[in-house]
Formats: structure tokens, sequence, C-alpha cells
């Protein structure tokens, strides 16, 4: 007999003369001529209640079913006698697969989220990241229908690269040279020709770069992958692996990258909104009260659109001691991005037109710039609860202009030969993004850390598992 997932039991249409069901009991209740048990196998929040008869063969091994055990039931599907549950299972075959020993950690009692991180490997097991990833495969999925559908290609990118896309230098090293007695130079360097890749390389920090390779051959492409950061930040919104969803588009403006933007958040809320409404009210109830009102008015209310000089004088007259002060040609910091979602607008904002000195080397100059306040086509989409969740620009297609934001930003051309290139040969306007995935997470779930929607974190002196 094929085995019956329990979201679809918990959805039968009529009752059922034979099923089987395979498990982890969540509780087990046992009364004087009868046991209750309460299983679950993932594929829902809700679990499925087992009545398992004293008079069953089988009962001799009931007392091996602790919360934690696996378990496999044959019997039938009937309408249930309780409250709150339509079905109900009455067993005729019970076996224990697997026992758990009364160490397992996830009782039925409440578990703070940091002893949760601690049993990573146990975690999904529990009601709350049960939910976190269910919805994050859903969301996955509906990452890959909204390019699909609107004819874009999916594109992988490398995972190791000798390329900064931010000129920041946060990076991994990717190396097999002997770090106690590394090769060197006459000059007494790290010879860094004789490393496996013949010169230094690292974990990526995006996929943008190769991906206007493609967007410049097949106009609409996107990247969904891990990317890595090695900035040692111990924030709830910073993990040093995430994923990353990049579109790049060509024959688009910084209008058309911003309109792409809205469309694609407004797309995935209301993926999860039609497809996750179990888990989505749990989290409702339990973690977020306002979430499912805030989806709702996220989907409803159009974006508002604010140059970021703007958002500087808004900041500026709003009355408050920020901790971090506001000038013009600063970056925006959690605080001000909040504010202005939260308090002054009360909804998405999308931020444009950024200092040029603050922003990478690779977005296009505006024209028309006073001296001293020159600035880029980037723009930020900001989000109630989080702050920036993707940011994007139109790409400077220009290559006398491009070679002034690497001078910029002290990068040496000969190490992007191959991107320069894409503006000699048949360059065209483009633009594109980068959302990080799990700030889409956090906001569609309002779970408030980013160590909580991703499977294993990966933080500052944190890679267990």
């Amino acid at each position: 007999m094929q085995r019956t997932p329990i979201k679809a039991a918990l959805n039968a249409t009529g009752p059922m003369d034979a099923i089987l069901l395979q498990g982890w009991v969540r509780t087990r209740r046992d009364a004087k001529a009868f046991s209750f048990i309460e299983l679950n196998d993932g594929s829902c929040l809700k679990g499925l209640q087992v009545i398992v008869d004293a008079a069953l063969p089988d009962y001799v091994h009931i007392a091996k079913s602790n919360t934690g055990a696996s378990v496999e039931v044959r019997g039938k599907l009937v309408e249930s006698k309780g409250g709150g549950q339509k079905w109900e299972v009455v067993a005729e075959k019970f076996t224990v697969l697997g026992e758990a020993d009364a160490t397992y950690p996830l009782q039925k009692k409440g578990h703070t989220m940091e002893f949760l991180r601690e049993i990573a490997h146990l975690r999904p097991r529990s009601n709350l990241f049960g939910a976190v990833f269910r919805v994050r495969s859903r969301l996955a999925y509906a990452v890959h229908q909204f390019f699909q559908e609107k004819n874009f290609y999916y594109v992988h990118t490398p995972i190791v690269t000798a390329s900064d896309a931010e000129g920041a230098g946060d990076m991994f090293r990717v190396t097999t040279l002997d770090l106690t007695n590394p090769p060197k130079t006459e000059d007494g360097a790290v010879d860094n020709a004789q490393d496996f890749f013949g010169k230094k390389t690292f974990l990526t920090v995006s996929g943008q770069l190769e991906a206007e390779i493609f967007a410049c051959a097949l106009s609409n492409v996107y990247t969904f992958g891990p990317t890595f950061r090695a900035e040692n930040s111990h924030t709830s919104r910073h993990a040093s692996e995430f994923w990353m969803i990049e579109p790049e588009v060509a024959f688009c403006d910084l209008q058309g990258d911003m309109d792409l933007a809205e469309e694609f958040v407004k797309y995935l809320i209301r993926d999860i909104r039609e497809n996750c409404v179990a888990d989505l009210e749990f989290f409702g109830k339990f973690v977020d009260k306002d979430l499912l009102s805030r989806l709702d008015f996220v989907l409803e209310k159009p974006f508002v659109r604010c140059s970021y000089t703007e958002a500087v004088e808004i900041l500026n007259q709003s009355g408050r001691a920020w901790e971090h002060p506001v000038a013009w040609g600063d970056n925006l910091q959690s605080e001000h991005e909040r504010y202005l979602t939260e308090e002054h607008f009360k909804c998405p904002v999308t931020v444009y037109n950024y200092p040029r000195a603050i922003k990478a080397f690779y977005m296009r100059q505006t024209d028309g710039c006073a001296p001293g306040r020159e600035t880029v086509a980037a723009m930020d989409l900001l989000v109630p609860g989080i702050g920036e969740i993707i940011g994007g620009s139109q790409r400077e297609e220009r290559l006398d202009k491009l070679k002034e934001g690497m001078a910029l930003h002290h990068l040496d051309e000969k190490n992007y030969w191959w991107y320069l290139d894409l503006r000699r040969y048949g360059t065209v306007p483009h633009a594109g993004f980068g959302l990080g995935f799990e700030r889409m997470l956090m906001f569609v779930t309002g779970v408030a850390n980013i160590r909580d929607v991703i499977p294993f974190a990966r933080t500052p002196g944190t890679a267990e598992f």
C-alpha cells in the first residue's frame, strides 16, 4: 500500500477503509483502553490523531512511541468524534520504526529561538520551523514561476570567482595553497600563480556581472543561488551565506527596473498568501499578529517612490535624534529605512538616485547633476519591519563612464577586461537588481532573524551542521 501524506488525509473528501501513514509522534496520551497519538510527517502544519486500541496485538509497542519516535500506522480513516478535527485514524496495525530517547529535546513546551538554533538538525520538526521551511520551498518555486512566465532564462553563475562585483573586498578566499608554507615569489610575496586557478579566487558576492553577459545575448535572464559575504556582522539581517535572486534585463532603464521589482515582490506575496494559508495563519497567531494585514496592505497599495535627496530631507525634518546622523552623501541606515516605511509613508518605499560615491562602480551616472551632488541610477526597495529587501540599478553602458567609475573605486581595468568588452561590442542600456531571498522570507513570515529562515545559518563564528 502506498503511503498517504497527512496533508492529503486531512483533506480527504470521505472515509477510507485502508490507509497507510508514516511519520513522527508529536504527542501521545494514554487512556485506560486507548492511546491517542498526534502524528505529523511534515507535509503540513497540523497533525492527525491516531487511535490505538489497547486490545490491538501491536499495543505492546506503544511504550516505545515517545515524542519524536517514527511510526507506521495501517488502519481506517474515519470521521472524528472529537472536536477541532474532521478525520482521525483507527489503527489496525501499529509499528515503531525508530525509537526516540527520553532526551529528545523537542518536547511539548516552549523553546527559545537561540536553543533551537543549537539543534538545527532537529528544529525542522517543530511547528515553527516546519512552517518556515515549507514557505521557503514554496517561495523558491514562486520565484522561478514568476520569471519563467515572463520569458526570462535561468542562468547558473559561478560560485568561485576572481571578480568582486561590489568592490568592497569583503570576500571569502578560495585556495589550495599550503597556508603554513605558501609558495613565494622572489620578492617574498605569496605566489598566487601557483594556486589552483592560477590567481586569487573567492566565493562570489553576486552573480550580477556574469548575468550581464547573458542579458547582452538572451535579453532577459535571472540567477538564483548562494552568495557569500565575509563581513563581521552580527545583526539579525545579515548572514555570511545567503541566497540571492538577480534578474538582469537588456533594453531596460531605472524606471523599468523599479517596475519589475515592485511587480516581483507583489507576485511573491500573493503566491504565498494563496498557497501557504495554514502556515501564514500560524505565523500571524504566534510570530507577528500584524503579519497578514501588513501583507494584504502591501498587495493593495502602490509602492511610494522617493529620491535619495528627498529621503534625506524627510529624515532631517522628522525631529528625530538619530543614532546615525543623516547627511547627504551617507548611506541610509536601518533606522532611517524603517522610519520611511513604517512611520512616514507607512508602506514600501523605493528610494532612487543615490550618491555616486557610495554606490558600486557599475551603476549608471545620472545626467545633469550639480557639482558635489553626483548621483547614479540606483534604487533600493525598502519594506516595513526589514528595511532594504532589494537593491538594484541601471548599469553603466557607456565605456568611458564605466572606466570613470572603476577609477573612482580604485579597480584595475585589467581584472574586468571582459566586462568592459560588453560595452565595446553592441552595448545596450540594461538594468537589474538583487533580492535577498532570506530577507523576503523574513518579510512574508514575520520571523525577525535571518538565522531562522535559512536551514543552517552561516554567521561569524558559526558553521555548525
